[in-house]
């Protein structure tokens, strides 16, 4: 770690614009209520990535100013948005279909826990009286080519989001590809969590006492 003055870490918008070059130019792309909302706003200029949102709509836009939405363009999430030029609506059904068919490539989620092999917990704690959130995250997950992960590294409490075997029920087995957090970039590899970049101020020391899984550094991750 650095001093306390010393920039430690990505903050939200710097985790989106991570997620967000790494989106090819053309990729059809699913976005989960939350942070990964702000993904939407950081593609890099000149690169085009083409909206999916459950609730029928492909071509989906930037939300509109303050004031001016109209409450029938709406995302999943229930908020105001735009629709870009070419944009098409359909079906709530339809929309699953693209889903379940892996027409979408790439989605970006939120997560509660993800362990060292991929699976993700992001709908319940399942604890008693808890609020679950089960949406469309389980389709996603088994039909979406690419699964991204974007989350704080640890929780309100100081616990790792990133764990050996995830302990609250799964949305998915094996599903997740890529985890961004405000510490590390971190790819799902068969032979473990293999981490691609380390946030400014953060050392692979300090990355592996805040993690509950063991990780795997190159020489190319910097800040080691």
């Amino acid at each position: 770690m650095v001093g306390k003055e010393s920039k430690t870490g990505w903050d939200v918008v710097e985790m989106a614009a991570n997620v967000a070059a790494d989106i090819h130019n053309g990729a059809y792309v699913n976005l989960g209520i939350g942070m990964p909302e702000l993904v939407a706003g950081q593609v890099p200029e000149g690169r085009e990535v083409i909206y999916h949102t459950e609730n029928g709509l492909l071509g989906m836009g930037p939300p509109p100013p303050e004031g001016n939405g109209d409450p029938e363009l709406i995302n999943a999430g229930k908020k105001c948005v735009t629709a870009i030029p070419g944009a098409c609506y359909f079906h709530h059904a339809d929309s699953f279909t693209m889903i379940r068919g892996r027409h979408i490539d790439i989605c970006v989620l939120g997560a509660l826990q993800v362990s060292e092999n991929g699976d993700l917990a992001n709908w319940s704690t399942g604890e008693p009286g808890a609020i679950p959130a089960v949406g469309g995250a389980m389709d996603l997950v088994a039909g979406v080519r690419t699964i991204y992960v974007i989350s704080r590294h640890l929780t309100k409490k100081g616990e790792p989001k990133i764990v050996r075997n995830c302990t609250f029920p799964l949305t998915g087995k094996q599903v997740v590809d890529r985890i961004y957090t405000d510490m590390a970039i971190i790819d799902v590899k068969k032979e473990g969590l293999l981490v691609r970049k380390l946030a400014p101020g953060i050392n692979a020391d300090y990355l592996r006492q805040n993690t509950g899984a063991d990780l795997i550094f190159n020489f190319n991750c910097g800040n080691k």
